[in-house]
């Protein structure tokens, strides 16, 4: 079946019929579904599933043993987003499994397809969740008390999913037998100008969640003079990080959360997520740090309060120069090109060989609706990772 096709099997899973596109999210009843439908359509192909102590999919073709190829990439969601993004990467593996199946390839090399957990962090707010717990880039404990917006715990919800919370946590052994990791994506920008690319590099990029604290009151009997509103510096905070955001860095508040959101009600208090990005470790920081002063400045002047929590950070991840030199050559030379959208690809950059396969994309739009990959050009990225998997497991 073709990578469009067996994306057509998924169309109505998570559509959001509020925001538009899709809402799929880390453990919650679509994402199992979609797991479901993962496994379904892996043992179809006669590979073996099996989920990891993180929840993480794999699915084997042939048995599973060290210096394996895997690729693959996550089937979530952020809220309303697009079509592509993640489930591309993983109905292309299993085309391209096709595709090597009916020229009559067998690996030499351990091959799977994994699909994994929370990589846009929708639910639990930490991006990359499920390769961040595998690596041990997140502490397994802090981990299992991250909490949705309905109070409900990554444990929790682990155990609701049938994955034991108390296993969650770093996997030395899954990581060890790794020899190198291919991510096939759909491109999150403008960037490629032909049908598929490869990945340079990622931005250094980081969430922060600031909460600012003030005095919850009368919207109507309080007089302006005598309010301790902590919208206010919220909303300078916002101003800020765009004034902030200068020579290709990134700043964006997405989430913004008044407490108690009464429509008549002065907040007690306002959480702001901000993300940030740029070109380098310092460059990221930099920006940060300016907004983080702006902020206090901005809630001392209303008589108001603010913490500032780093949710999640990932320094600039160059990928593997052989790795990426060699899927180049294999593919006739296709151009690479850095992006500022992360990916377990650059989790598990620090750890092993990784790279990653761009899908060009027409509206340079993601993260909503109006992502989008014509068809020819995702039946491209399955013959371009077919085409690598086929030389990296020979």
């Amino acid at each position: 079946m073709t990578a469009t096709g067996l994306l057509a099997a998924i169309t109505d899973l998570g559509a959001d019929k509020v925001r538009g596109g899709y809402s799929r999210h880390g453990f919650d009843r679509v994402e199992l579904e979609l797991r479901e439908w993962f496994t379904a359509e892996a043992e179809r192909r006669g590979l073996s599933v099996r989920a990891d102590r993180n929840g993480n999919l794999w699915a084997w073709w042939g048995n599973p043993g060290p210096d394996a190829v895997i690729t693959g990439s996550h089937l979530d969601s952020v809220p309303g987003g697009g079509a592509f993004d993640g489930p591309l990467g993983v109905v292309s593996a299993l085309a391209a499994v096709d595709a090597l199946r009916a020229s009559g390839f067998k690996p030499r090399r351990p091959f799977a397809i994994v699909v994994f957990v929370e990589e846009e962090g929708g639910r639990f707010g930490v991006p990359c969740l499920g390769s961040r717990l595998m690596t041990g880039a997140i502490d397994a404990d802090a981990a299992r008390n991250l909490l949705d917006p309905e109070g409900v715990s990554l444990a929790e919800a682990a155990r609701g999913a049938g994955v034991d919370p108390a296993r969650l946590g770093a996997d030395p052994e899954a990581l060890a037998g790794i020899g190198c990791f291919v991510e096939l994506h759909v491109e999150q920008g403008r960037g490629l100008t032909v049908p598929v690319g490869l990945a340079s590099s990622i931005l250094a990029h980081g969430r922060w969640r600031f909460t600012f604290t003030g005095e919850g009151n009368h919207a109507g009997a309080t007089l302006i003079e005598d309010r301790r509103d902590p919208m206010l510096p919220a909303a300078r905070m916002v101003l800020a990080a765009r004034k902030a955001a200068v020579n290709g860095a990134r700043a964006t508040v997405g989430r913004v959360v008044p407490v108690p959101g009464g429509t008549n009600v002065i907040a007690s208090s306002v959480e702001v997520w901000l993300d940030a990005r740029a070109e380098d470790d310092a460059s990221t920081k930099a920006v940060v740090a300016e907004i983080m002063a702006q902020a206090r400045q901005a809630a001392t002047e209303e008589g108001c309060g603010v913490s500032v929590t780093q949710e999640s950070y990932g320094d600039t991840v160059v990928f593997d120069h052989e790795l990426r030199d060699r899927l180049s050559t294999v593919l006739g030379g296709v151009p690479a090109l850095p992006t500022g959208a992360g990916h377990d690809a650059g989790i598990l950059a620090g750890s092993v060989p990784t790279a990653m396969l761009f899908v060009r994309n027409p509206t340079g739009v993601s993260h909503a609706p109006e992502e989008h990959a014509e068809p020819e050009d995702c039946e491209a990225g399955v013959a371009a990772l077919a085409t690598v998997l086929e030389d990296l497991a020979s």
